[in-house]
Formats: C-alpha cells, structure tokens, sequence
C-alpha cells in the first residue's frame, strides 16, 4: 500500500508521469528486441549454447558501449535529454525493422549478412544502456529532491515491468506464430513488433517540452568538444563520484553483486536449456525460461513495495547489507535445488533483492552526485552492469559444466553474497549510517504540496 501512496504522491507531477510512460514504452520495444535476439541466436533447434556461447553473445552485444559510453555519456550532460530519447527510438525504429528483414533469410547464419545482424544488435543494445542513463539523470527534474528515494524504487522497478510486459508479448508471439509458421519467420514478426514499439515510444517522448529533462547548462561549456576535452570531462566526473562517498562504495558493491547474480542468471539458463531438456526440446526449454523470468520480474516490481519502508526503517546502509544476506540464504535454499519450482522461487526471491539493491543505489547516486554530473556517473553504472555481466558469464564458462549443474557452485555463490554484504557494512561504517539516507525523507503517508516547475 505504501507504494501505491508514494506512487500517487509523484504522480501529481505532470514530467513525470511522460517520463514513466516513455521508460514503459522503450523498456518494452527492449524487452520483445531482446527475447527476439535470444530466441533466434540461443534456441534455435540446430543449436545447443553452452556458457562460452552465451559469454561470446553478451560481450558482442555489452562490451562495445563499455568501451564507446565514456565519450558519448559526456552528450547526456551537454545535450537535451528529451532529444536524446526521441533520436535514439528512432534509430532503433530502423535497426529492429532491419533485424526483423534480415531473420527471414533462412540461411542467414551462413550467409555473410550475418555480422549485420550481430552489428544491428549490438547498436540496439548500446542505445538502450544509454538512453537509460539518459533518463535516469532526468530524474530528478521531475520531483521534488525529497522525493529522490521513492522515485528511484518506482522508476528501476517500471522498466523491469515494461521489459516483462514485452517479453511476455514477444513468448506469445513465438509460440502462437511458431506453431504454424517456421521458427526464423516468427521471430522476424518480434522484431517487427519491437521496431512498432520504438515508434510509438517516440511519439510519447516527442509530447514532453524540448527543455524539460535538462540538462542545467548554466555551468557547462555546452559546445562540442575533441576526445581529449571529453576524457577530462569523463576524469572530473570519475573525481567528483571520488568525493561523494557513499554514491562510489554503492556502485562498487553493486558491481560485486552483479557478477555473482550474473553467474547465477547465466548457470540457470544452462540447467533449463541443456540439463532438463533434451537439445531439440526448444520449446519446453523456453517455457521453462519464460517462468523462470516471469518469476524474476515479478521480483523486479515487488522489490519497489518493499524497499522504500525497508529502508526508512532501518536505514538505506542497513537495508543494503538486509538485501545482501537475504539473497545469499536465497540463493543457497532455494536456489540450489534443481527443480523448477525451487529456481522459479529463488528467481522471484533473488530477483527482489538485486533490484532492491538497485533501488538503494539508484538513490544514492541520485542524492550525492550533482546533476552536471549525473548523465556521466549513469553512464559509467551502466558499464559496470554491462561489463560484469560478461564476466559472470565468462567465469561461468571456465568453471561450471556445460550443463550448468554443480551443487557447490550454487551454495558458493550464495555464499559470495553474503560475503560482499558483510565487506559493505565495514567499509560504509567510516562514513556513518545517516549519510546513506539523504534524499529519503519524503514519507508518502503525509500530505506533501507540489512545488517549482515539476509539478504538472
């Protein structure tokens, strides 16, 4: 209930509600592009993916904005953020209608337009990380700066439902269309249905007003600059993150955890795909996954009712050690028990506490880092997701079976957990408990009157 109070008390300003239905509307064009790039690389029935595979996938696909996001994420400081969107869905229009065009070639995997496919993915993918950044630097000219900790437990939990939603159309589409069509036609129609989705995304953007988002360029040189200038931009924001303590011990933690929910996410998909099911069983495998994920999400949006009293409770330090611990004893039981049921509990468990985490993140980059500096610092988070991401999964595939099933690997994981938890408590407790709970004083349970320009 107190979400809903929280999320009625933002919903009186007018950005932010645009903001909310354009995170929805691009998350889900995100999350069809995606299950369409998952479907048609990782379950095709010719092919049975193993971790190297799936690492091989990711770095293609996340790596190269790791490498480009420090030059570009300078643009989300100096350029408008409202353009920003609207620019990028349209390219993305035209990269999933190229992808939806390619797929209907049923010799695409040997035919040399298939690094085109590769590169269209790759650009889609590098876009979204960077919109994404893009709008959460927008954030906060859209409430009110008490505001920062509810808002950032509703935004992050919004797109993961946007991305369920679309890929719970996207699971429809490939199994009603695959079922009286071939698998590669099918998946044409989910990119085709993505590239829909962009365009309507940008439509919604185009109603919010040109200078809305920001970003204040009372204090920056708004002109372009060479790559030297833009290094030293990326070096005084990497400082400025330095100095606001809790912001750099939040994103550090959160990098840790990332590598050890990614070996989880990336050991599931190898249980489902190759332990439970037999090579050619794609369907039943995807079915599975799709529960799994469904699970997940669901974890994803419950994570935003139960951070903001979580913390307000005991503290956003507290309840990021809580969230660490608790996804550890998840992730031992019941997450390593190898049975559909116990991995769609640990996946709706698990899938709380990493957004959890999130959502306390979220907030305290939002509260400690200067938005001149914002659309950097979101930039170089992404990256960290993206780039550990990979490395979940290229440990994955040095150390786990090709099958993903391994008893110890799963409690050592949980473990991990755990573990990082406990190293974030002793490295936050110099700088003390109540610095982490700036920009967490907005109760929803009080009246709270609209003020300056965010309101609508």
């Amino acid at each position: 209930m107190e979400f809903f109070r929280g999320l009625a008390r933002l919903w009186r300003h007018k950005l932010f509600r645009q903001l909310v239905a354009v995170r929805i509307g691009t998350q889900a064009s995100d999350g069809i592009l995606q299950v369409g790039m998952a479907a048609y690389v990782l379950f095709s029935p010719q092919n049975q993916p193993d971790a190297a595979s799936i690492a091989l996938v990711l770095a293609i696909t996340l790596l190269p904005f790791s490498i480009v996001g420090p030059f570009v994420s300078l643009t989300l400081d100096r350029f408008n953020r409202r353009q920003v969107a609207v620019v990028t869905d349209i390219i993305r229009v035209l990269i999933a209608g190229m992808l939806g065009v390619l797929v209907l070639n049923p010799d695409l995997r040997e035919h040399w337009s298939m690094w085109l496919f590769y590169a269209g993915v790759l650009v889609a993918m590098s876009l979204n990380r960077y919109l994404l950044a893009g709008l959460s630097a927008a954030l906060p000219h859209t409430v009110d700066e008490d505001e920062y900790l509810i808002a950032s437990s509703v935004m992050p939990t919004i797109g993961p439902s946007g991305v369920l939603l679309g890929a719970a159309l996207a699971f429809g589409i490939r199994f009603v269309a695959g079922g009286v069509m071939e698998s590669y036609q099918a998946d044409a129609i989910i990119f085709l249905t993505s590239a829909t989705g962009f365009a309507i995304t940008v439509t919604i953007a185009l109603r919010i007003p040109r200078r809305a988002l920001g970003p204040d360029l009372d204090s920056v040189d708004t002109r372009t600059t060479p790559v030297r200038d833009v290094l030293q931009g990326l070096a005084r924001a990497v400082a400025h993150l330095t100095e606001r303590r809790p912001a750099a011990i939040g994103l550090v933690t959160i990098g840790a955890q990332r590598i050890i929910y990614g070996m989880t996410w990336v050991a599931t998909i190898l249980l489902f795909r190759n332990h439970f099911h037999a090579v050619d069983d794609v369907d039943a495998a995807m079915r599975d996954i799709g529960l799994w994920a469904g699970a997940t999400g669901v974890g994803f949006v419950a994570s935003a009712a139960v951070v903001p009293p979580l913390a307000r409770r005991v503290g956003v330090r507290r309840a990021i050690v809580v969230v660490l611990v608790a996804a550890g004893v998840l992730q031992i039981v019941p997450g390593s028990i190898f049975t559909l049921p116990t991995l769609v509990a640990a996946g709706l468990g698990l899938g709380l506490c990493s957004q959890a985490l999130k959502i306390c993140v979220d907030t305290l980059v939002q509260a400690h880092v200067d938005d001149d500096f914002k659309g950097r610092v979101f930039t170089i988070y992404d990256m960290i997701f993206n780039a550990c991401l990979v490395i979940a999964s290229v440990i994955v595939a040095l150390t786990f079976p090709a099958d993903g099933h391994t008893l110890t690997g799963f409690v050592l994981l949980g473990a991990l957990l755990i573990a990082v938890g406990v190293v974030f408590w002793i490295r936050s407790a110099r700088i003390g408990s109540a610095v982490f709970d700036r920009g967490t004083e907005f109760d929803p349970g009080t009246p709270h009157a609209a003020v300056g320009g965010n309101a609508g």
